[in-house]
C-alpha cells in the first residue's frame, strides 16, 4: 500500500499537531518568563522590584518546564548579577553550601549500595523475614512495605521504587487471577512505601534537604537543623503514616478470608531464589555497608541534646552533616574492592548517575532564599500576609499542608513547590508569631504527600505502568492517606513539633 494513503497517516498526523502544539505552548513560557520579569521590574514601585520579576521569571519556567528543570536551576548565576541582586561570587557560594556537600556525599554512598546490589540483598532478607509458613498475604504486604519504607530511608525514592518493584512483582507471578486486589495491594504498597520512608531521614528526599538549606539560608545565625533533629520528628510521623498505609490497604484490597485463598500460592522459594542468584556478601559489600553505617551514627550523634551535646563539640561544632557526608565518600574512593588489583569500592566512572537535577534545583533554592532575604522582598511580603496575625496557628498548619500537596499533584514537583512555598511561610511565621520551622515543615512534608495521581511523582509513575493498579485505585488508597498525614501533621507539629523545633533558636532579637 502507498503510505500516501496509509489509514495510520490522520493519526500520525494529529499526533504532529499535537507536539507542534506543545513546542509553540512551550516557546510561548520561555518567552513569557522575562516579559514577565521585565513588566514588573518596571512598573512595580519597591525597592524590591527587581527580585520579585527574577522570581516570577524563575518559577515560570519551573512550574511550566519550557525550559529543563536543571538549567532554569542554574538561571540565578547569571540572573542575580544582572539585576544586582547578588554578585556572581555571593550567588555562586549557593551552589556549595555544607547542604550541598550533604547530598553529594550520601548521593555518592548510595550509588555505591546499589553498584554493590547491597539495597537487594537487604530487601530480599528483610522481606524473607515476614515470610510465615504458610504465608500470611497481610504479613508479606507489611514486609514488603516495610522493606522499601527502610530502604527509602537511605536511597532515593524512585531509585527504591525501581528497586523494590522487580522484587514484589516477582511474589506476584504465581498467583491466580483472582488475586488482583492483593496485586494492588502490594504495588501500591510499594510507591507509597518509598514516599513515606523518605520523609523520616533529612537525605531521604530532596525536599527535606531543601528545608534544612532554606533555614540555615534564611536564618545563618541559627541553631542547625541537623540529622539527628530531624529524625527525632520524621521517623514518627513516617511511622504512622506507615501504618495508616497498611491498614488501608488491608482494608480495602485484603478482605478476610484471603489467606486461606492466596497462602497455597504464595512461598518463600521465589525470594530464596533471588538470594541465592545474588551469592555470599562479598569483601566490597561489607566495607560499602559499614562505611554507610559508620556515616549513619556519626550523622545521629554529631548533635544531640543541649546536655549531651555530642561529639561535633570535639571540634568546635565547625563540623557538618555535609562535612562527614563527603569524609565518608572519600573513603569509598582509597579502599580497595579486593576484586580487581588497584580497583578500590568506588571510581568516578561509577559516579556519573549522580543526579545533578535535584543538587542544582537545591543550590537555587538556597540561592533564592538568600535574594529574598537579602533584597527586602520578606518584607514585602510580611506587610501583605499582616491579616493572617489574628489567624490561629491550627488553622493554619494543616491548610498549609494541603495547598502543599496540591501544588505538587496538579502543577509541579515537590522539589520545586518547597522552593516555591517555603520562603512565604517563613513571613506567614513572622506574622502569627510561632517558629518558622513549625511552618516550614507541614510545608514540606506535605509537598510529599503527592499520593492521588499517576503523574504526581516518578515513582508513581512506575507503579501504575505495572498494569495492575488504576487510577481509581490511587484514589481510595492515596485520598484516605492524604488526610491520614495531614491529620497527624495536624497533631503532631503542636506537640512533638514544638518539643523539636521550637528550642532551635532562630538567632533573630
Amino acid at each position: 500500500m502507498d503510505e500516501n494513503t496509509s489509514p495510520l497517516l490522520p493519526l500520525h498526523g494529529r499526533e504532529n499537531s499535537f507536539q507542534s502544539n506543545i513546542f509553540t505552548l512551550k516557546n510561548l513560557f520561555i518567552l513569557l518568563g522575562p516579559l514577565l520579569c521585565g513588566v514588573i521590574c518596571v512598573f512595580v514601585k519597591l525597592d524590591a522590584a527587581n527580585m520579585l520579576g527574577v522570581l516570577a521569571w524563575v518559577f515560570l519556567w519551573w512550574l511550566t518546564e519550557a525550559v529543563p528543570m536543571p538549567i532554569t536551576s542554574m538561571s540565578p548565576l547569571f540572573l542575580f548579577p544582572v539585576f544586582g541582586i547578588a554578585t556572581a561570587d555571593d550567588v555562586a557560594s549557593s551552589y556549595m553550601d555544607d547542604v550541598i556537600s550533604l547530598v553529594l556525599g550520601s548521593f555518592i554512598l548510595a550509588l555505591a549500595v546499589e553498584h554493590y546490589n547491597i539495597h537487594r540483598r537487604l530487601a530480599l532478607n528483610i522481606t524473607l523475614l515476614f515470610c510465615g509458613d504458610p504465608m500470611n498475604p497481610q504479613l508479606l504486604l507489611l514486609g514488603i512495605c516495610a522493606t522499601t519504607a527502610f530502604v527509602s530511608m537511605w536511597m532515593h525514592n524512585t531509585a527504591t521504587t525501581v528497586m523494590m518493584m522487580p522484587v514484589a512483582t516477582g511474589i506476584l507471578q504465581r498467583l491466580p487471577s483472582e488475586s488482583s486486589k492483593f496485586c494492588k495491594a502490594v504495588v501500591l504498597g510499594v510507591i507509597y512505601s518509598a514516599a513515606v520512608g523518605g520523609m523520616s531521614t533529612l537525605t531521604g528526599t530532596g525536599v527535606n534537604l531543601i528545608l534544612v538549606g532554606m533555614w540555615k539560608s534564611y536564618f545563618p545565625e541559627a541553631d542547625p537543623l541537623s540529622f539527628s533533629t530531624w529524625f527525632f520528628f520524621g521517623f514518627p510521623i513516617a511511622l504512622l503514616l506507615f501504618f495508616a498505609l497498611w491498614a488501608i490497604l488491608c482494608l480495602v484490597y485484603c478482605p478476610r478470608g484471603c489467606g486461606e485463598t492466596l497462602s497455597a500460592y504464595l512461598d518463600k522459594a521465589h525470594i530464596k531464589r533471588e538470594l541465592d542468584l545474588l551469592g555470599p556478601m562479598a569483601f566490597a559489600e561489607k566495607m560499602v555497608l559499614g562505611v554507610f553505617s559508620t556515616l549513619v551514627v556519626l550523622w545521629m550523634t554529631r548533635s544531640i541534646t543541649d546536655d549531651i551535646p555530642g561529639w561535633g563539640a570535639l571540634f568546635n561544632d565547625r563540623v557538618g552533616d555535609g562535612t562527614v557526608s563527603v569524609m565518608m565518600a572519600t573513603l569509598l574512593f582509597i579502599i580497595p574492592n579486593k576484586k580487581q588489583q588497584g580497583e578500590k569500592l568506588m571510581d568516578w566512572n561509577k559516579c556519573k548517575k549522580l543526579p545533578w537535577n535535584i543538587v542544582l534545583l537545591l543550590g537555587a533554592g538556597l540561592a533564592i532564599a538568600e535574594g529574598v532575604r537579602t533584597s527586602g522582598v520578606a518584607d514585602v511580603l510580611s506587610t501583605t500576609l499582616d491579616f493572617l496575625g489574628q489567624t490561629p496557628y491550627w488553622a493554619v498548619a494543616p491548610t498549609i499542608c494541603v495547598i502543599s500537596g496540591i501544588m505538587t499533584e496538579l502543577i509541579t514537583s515537590n522539589n520545586a513547590t518547597t522552593t516555591i512555598i517555603v520562603p512565604l511561610l517563613i513571613e506567614i511565621a513572622k506574622n502569627i508569631n510561632v517558629h518558622p520551622l513549625l511552618l516550614m515543615v507541614p510545608g514540606a512534608i506535605g509537598a510529599q504527600f503527592a499520593f492521588l495521581l499517576p503523574t504526581a511523582t516518578p515513582s508513581n509513575v512506575i507503579g501504575f505502568t505495572t498494569g495492575h493498579i488504576d487510577i481509581i485505585d490511587m484514589l481510595k488508597t492515596g485520598l484516605p492517606l492524604k488526610l491520614a498525614g495531614t491529620l497527624a501533621l495536624s497533631i503532631l507539629m503542636p506537640t512533638l513539633g514544638s518539643l523539636v523545633f521550637v528550642n532551635l533558636k532562630t538567632g533573630e532579637n
